[in-house]
């Protein structure tokens, strides 16, 4: 396999690790007012997610990396296209991390208050615009023969963007709500499950809708039996939920997360930015591509530090696996 692959096979899974991780705490930032009815319920949904929110942010790090060392061209194409949105999303996820931080550090209702109001406001757009970012890079933009991006703002928010970005928002938060039931007990349990019965069909009917969609524009059969595997993962997932198995209920949603993020590279590969205008102005993974010898050096170096990452982050888990209870 050449290594212009390995690496798009990567990136790829990076997105997909950092979309099943932060997915989830995305969702439970976006539920905090919904789930917490009072200063204690909102402080234990908050807990669920302190030690493990800024790790999952690392993957988003890495694909970034990732995509900047190997498909510096990709990278460049993407940030001048996607500057505004991308740069919203980033605002977002510092005002989310500043919020988390200094929520308990003044012990005032008004304090905490706004600070779970930027905790919300900081999960809910990263996800709507990222559905909205993946939309597009499926869809296409329209690019030049140098591979520049010649559109507008307005051409990002077309109905199957839109749709992407309502869909990612229901995934996340319906994925959020059910690792709430696995984490907490009580109260909060038995409502986080409840709340994810109802959302899950109304999120199941999006999810395949996007899909669907995303196929027609850009798929192949095997895409295409990744996708259908997301969709029964997800509602075998919701089943789970309904029957009070909250573990196989998260594995569930969790793989469909995943799936679904993989659907998309598949139906995208080996292109990494259609090109709306021309099908020549394309953008494919091989032009996009760093030299032989820089993606060598990337691939020893990920073999090293990769392991290391992902031990780091699953002794976290394992430490804080234990349910939270409403004090």
């Amino acid at each position: 396999m050449e290594l212009t692959t390995v690496w798009f096979l990567a990136i790829a899974g990076l997105w997909t690790g950092y979309f099943v991780l932060e997915g989830f705490d995305f969702g439970v930032g976006a539920l905090l007012r919904v789930i917490g009815r009072d200063e204690p319920e909102r402080r234990a949904a908050i807990t669920t997610i302190g030690p493990v929110w800024d790790g999952n942010e690392v993957w988003l790090v890495m694909a970034g990396a990732a995509t900047f060392a190997a498909f510096p061209e990709w990278y460049a194409t993407l940030f001048s296209g996607f500057y505004l949105p991308l740069f919203a999303i980033l605002v977002a996820l510092i005002l989310r991390g500043v919020a988390l931080e200094y929520r308990g550090k003044r012990t005032d209702l008004e304090w905490r208050g706004r600070m779970d109001t930027l905790i919300t406001i900081g999960s809910v757009v990263p996800a709507f615009l990222w559905g909205i970012t993946f939309a597009n890079l499926v869809r296409g933009v329209p690019l030049d023969n140098s591979h520049e991006f010649v559109g507008s703002l307005g051409d990002l928010f077309g109905p199957f963007a839109l749709l992407g970005g309502v869909t990612f928002v229901a995934v996340f938060v319906t994925h959020g709500a059910i690792f709430l039931a696995l984490r907490t007990d009580g109260v909060l349990r038995e409502r986080a499950n409840r709340l994810a019965a109802r959302l899950g069909v109304v999120t199941a009917v999006l999810a395949v809708a996007f899909l669907w969609w995303a196929q027609a524009l850009r798929g192949d059969a095997g895409s295409a039996i990744v996708a259908a595997a997301a969709a029964l993962a997800f509602v075998g997932g919701l089943v789970a939920n309904r029957f009070r198995r909250e573990g196989w209920a998260f594995t569930g949603t969790a793989v469909a997360t995943g799936l679904a993020v993989v659907s998309l590279f598949a139906a995208l590969f080996p292109v990494v930015i259609p090109s709306t205008l021309d099908p020549q102005s394309t953008l494919t993974a091989v032009e996009a591509a760093s030299t032989a010898y820089t993606l060598k050096i990337l691939t020893i170096i990920a073999a090293i530090f990769t392991p290391l990452v992902l031990l780091y982050q699953g002794w976290t888990y394992w430490v804080f696996r234990k349910r939270v209870v409403v004090a």
